[in-house]
């Protein structure tokens, strides 16, 4: 079948850097030196040819390999699950972060008086869902993601759940998930976690990390198209948290038409409402198990001496960093901006040199992901005015 998983398989203890070993997976190289996977990440060629695949099968047979799409979306269960040390179980297929977090926020049972954390430098999508909340007496209390980990601990104290980005969409900054969860499980304070940009170039474990909820969308780091990505819902409070939307597959009995009975499926499917992004689950599906192949160690250290060698150029060139660079603390992101220069200016004009960035609130943003070289990092800073 066209749709067949095509994952490339590295070779046992290669020596070569990761950017000349899967060099052949990312035709956008040809092309352009892509710095922004905080933004929208090109897809490798297996991702491209898998959605194609599928395509090409649905115009040629319609629904005939229907059976293969249930496969398939047991497959990005599956594989989305061994990525971040979870169950399939706790696994559900969604549009994006946002309505993943949405379902948490919306979803569980609040009462007036109860209070959430959150951070003053989170993207809206991982803010506006908790804010809204207000209205139903619920109390924010924003820290920021800066602050010491014993202020987020005295905050925890007494709060019902903590929402924080893994790595910060602006600063780069990535947290030290596995201290906050201790807070938060000590604290009795459910730990959500909008992994959108560190999942797929981090290595996450839920249970090491004692994360309760997480969600991300696949267009990113995970190297996936838009419109498709996953939230995990701890087993033990799937029952705290009530689908918002309600369809014929968020039961139990979904695949009988005639079926009336509310009961909820058993796992995180509850959470999946009608019919699924079909060619978005075969493309995620298949980058995930990519980045598995890969190796999300080996390719959190690539990441990371690219940023780092962002970082350290940028500074040597009077760049400002929007937070400082370390390796505990680093992430794929590094926002920069220098005093007189127009950062968008900059970033649209490197656009038509074939470098593309991202431009936001006045910081230059470069993100690099595994499979650029330090010498395409070079040609970027040669550049930089």
């Amino acid at each position: 079948m066209g749709y067949e998983k095509t994952v490339p398989v590295p070779a046992a203890a290669s020596a070569e850097p990761l950017f000349k070993r899967y060099a052949d997976q990312f035709p956008v190289t040809t092309n352009l030196l892509y710095l922004n996977h905080a933004g929208i990440a090109p897809l490798p060629r297996c991702v491209a040819e898998a959605i194609a695949g599928w395509a090409h099968e649905a115009a040629g047979w319609g629904s005939y390999h229907y059976a293969r799409w249930l496969e398939t979306y047991e497959d990005l269960r599956k594989a989305a699950a061994r990525l971040i040390g979870a169950s399939r179980d706790e696994i559900a297929i969604v549009k994006n972060t946002s309505e993943g977090i949405a379902a948490a926020a919306m979803g569980l049972d609040w009462r007036p008086g109860d209070r959430i954390v959150v951070f003053a430098e989170e993207f809206p999508a991982n803010y506006l869902p908790w804010k809204r909340l207000e209205r139903r007496g619920v109390r924010l209390q924003e820290l920021s993601v800066f602050d010491p980990l014993e202020r987020v601990d005295e905050a925890c104290r007494g709060a019902r759940l903590l929402a924080l980005s893994f790595v910060q969409y602006l600063s780069g900054y990535r947290a030290d998930v596995e201290a906050i969860g201790e807070i938060c499980r000590r604290r009795g304070c459910l730990f959500l976690l909008d992994a959108i940009q560190g999942l797929g170039a981090f290595p996450i474990d839920v249970d090491r990390a004692r994360v309760d909820i997480l969600a991300a969308d696949g267009h990113k780091w995970l190297l996936g198209p838009e419109g498709c990505g996953v939230l995990y819902v701890r087993r033990e409070i799937q029952d705290l948290i009530e689908p918002v939307e309600l369809g014929w597959t968020n039961v139990a009995n979904y695949h009988d038409y005639g079926n009336r009975d509310l009961t909820l499926r058993p796992d995180a499917g509850r959470y999946e409402c009608g019919t699924l992004n079909t060619a978005g689950c075969f493309g995620l599906r298949t980058a995930i198990e990519f980045l598995l192949e890969v190796g999300i160690g080996e390719i959190s250290q690539a990441v990371l001496a690219l940023a780092e060698q962002i970082a350290l150029a940028v500074s040597r060139k009077g760049y400002e960093l929007a937070c400082p660079w370390t390796p505990a603390t680093g992430s794929g992101i590094v926002s920069f901006r220098k005093a007189g220069l127009d950062s968008t200016g900059v970033v649209r004009e490197l656009k038509t040199k074939g470098i593309v960035l991202a431009a936001r609130q006045g910081w230059i943003r470069a993100s690099p992901h595994f499979y650029i070289s330090p010498d395409q990092v070079e040609r970027l800073i040669s550049e930089l005015p």
